[in-house]
C-alpha cells in the first residue's frame, strides 16, 4: 500500500507541476508592436473584390437584355 500512495502522489505532483507551467505559459502575452504594422492584401479581400466584379457584370449583363 505505502508503494500505490507514493506512485500516486509522484504522479498528482507532475501533473500539477505541468498544468501550473503551461498556465503560465499559455498567459504571456505578446508586446504591442508599435505604429502602424504594414498588412498585405490577403486572398479574403482579393474573392470579395472578384465576386463584386462578377456580380456587377451579371448585373450589367442583365440590364442590357
Amino acid at each position: 500500500m505505502k508503494g500505490l500512495s507514493m506512485v500516486c502522489f509522484k504522479r498528482i505532483f507532475t501533473l500539477s507541476f505541468l498544468v501550473c507551467l503551461t498556465t503560465v505559459a499559455v498567459q504571456a502575452q505578446p508586446g504591442d508592436p508599435g505604429g502602424d504594422p504594414d498588412v498585405p492584401i490577403t486572398g479574403i479581400e482579393v474573392l470579395i473584390g472578384l465576386g463584386g466584379a462578377l456580380g456587377l457584370k451579371k448585373m450589367m449583363s442583365k440590364k442590357k437584355k
